[in-house]
């Protein structure tokens, strides 16, 4: 696939929280017997208008953030019977230690941690949270799904990329999504008109719980066979958290599971998660793949480190090379887009959360730093481009 050029705002680069206002029971519903590797969990019953999330002030944040098992049904997944050790590595310098204390409290993280070559230099929490308190993701859950697809690929569940995207999900048959391959809608350029302004009570993305109240376990589906298509397949880029969203219904249509089952032998196991892992589901009784996982700011690390070490065999050989590179470059900025992974200027790239959560790797140096946070607002250019210019100054310090 050839290069695209696109425009990006700051509000696309955010990610989006896709399960709305969604009850606990109508999100496990259509939920069919619980397994070993995936047991589904339920949380008491809730008022509609305690579930905005968009809406949550900033105590509700913080308390919410670190449980939202608590507030929503989901799959917990067990940890690795293995974990992956992080041994302590030299700590940073005391400036750098310095400025990522001030970033701590100018970005309202809850924590913040630095592997070099698989070793911790740096680590701290805030906003009351521990080493064994989880922490949602929003859409840092996007590069998981990503790598679930590579995971299908490589044990053959898809055939390839280039297959369309109506052989996974017939019912998208005869909408704007015919002609649309795999590959284009992985990378955001299936062509389909989107969105996702999250301050517009009408954008595509604030819609999604209308189309759960109306569909239930249909409303993926439903939403995106009624959007129009813009553009040819392949030629212009979109942020659509509503497309992530199908690349999870895809990726089960296929493997025959939801995507926290298979993430327990392809990303968990693999990846030596040392905590368990929720992951919140919709109607159908699967995995939301645009948002809503979360694990251990430690595991966020171990993710970045399973990344960059290709995936330990779970995804084809050069996955990783493929969906971390710029499909899309945003015109001379540096930036793009892979496979649901944003790319960066000096051969970095990363996931991205709103409200500030991100992993974000510089494979020269060896290098991951894993962020949680409660930003003020949902969306923060500025401070997501303070956060990059942090991650560069430590890279520029390691030999």
């Amino acid at each position: 696939m050839g290069r695209i050029k696109a425009i990006v705002s700051g509000l696309a680069l955010a990610g989006a929280f896709a399960a709305g206002g969604v009850s606990a029971q109508e999100q496990g519903a259509a939920q069919g017997p619980a397994t070993p590797a995936a047991r589904l969990t339920q949380p008491p019953a809730r008022d509609q208008s305690d579930l905005q999330v968009l809406f949550w002030n900033d105590a509700q944040r913080a308390e919410r953030f670190r449980a939202m098992e608590q507030w929503f049904a989901g799959h917990e997944v067990p940890a690795a019977a293995t974990p992956r050790a992080l041994p302590k590595g030299e700590p940073l310098s005391a400036e750098l230690q310095a400025d990522l204390q001030t970033l701590m409290a100018d970005t309202n993280a809850g924590g913040i941690m630095v592997l070099v070559d698989g070793k911790v230099r740096y680590e701290a929490y805030g906003l009351g949270l521990g080493a064994t308190d989880r922490w949602t993701s929003f859409s840092v859950a996007k590069s998981f799904t990503s790598t679930l697809l590579g995971a299908a690929v490589k044990d053959g569940f898809i055939t390839s990329l280039d297959d369309p995207v109506t052989k996974y999900i017939p019912g998208l048959a005869g909408s704007a999504y015919e002609g649309v391959n795999v590959r284009q809608l992985a990378t955001m350029t299936s062509g389909v008109k989107w969105n996702e302004d999250y301050t517009d009570p009408n954008s595509d993305v604030a819609q999604m719980n209308r189309y759960v109240v109306e569909y239930g376990p249909e409303a993926i589906v439903a939403q995106m066979k009624q959007v129009p298509r813009e553009a040819e397949p392949g030629v212009k880029w979109v942020y659509k958290t509503g497309e992530t969203n199908l690349i999870g219904v895809l990726v089960e249509n296929a493997v025959g599971k939801p995507l926290a089952e298979f993430a327990k032998t392809k990303i968990v196991d693999p990846a030596g998660l040392e905590g368990d892992l929720f992951w919140m589901v919709d109607p159908r009784g699967g995995n939301i793949g645009g948002c809503c996982l979360s694990i251990r700011l430690s595991d966020y690390a171990r993710i970045g480190q399973f990344v960059l070490e290709e995936g330990k065999g779970a995804v084809p050989e050069g996955w990783f090379a493929e969906a971390t590179d710029s499909q899309i470059d945003f015109g001379e900025t540096g930036y793009g887009y892979g496979y649901q992974w944003w790319t960066y200027p000096a051969a970095a790239f990363g996931a991205q959360g709103i409200f500030g959560q991100a992993i974000t790797i510089v494979p020269e140096k060896k290098l991951i730093v894993a962020i949680i946070s409660n930003w003020a607002s949902a969306t923060s250019p500025g401070t997501r481009d303070d956060t990059g210019a942090m991650v560069m100054k430590i890279a520029a310090s390691i030999d």
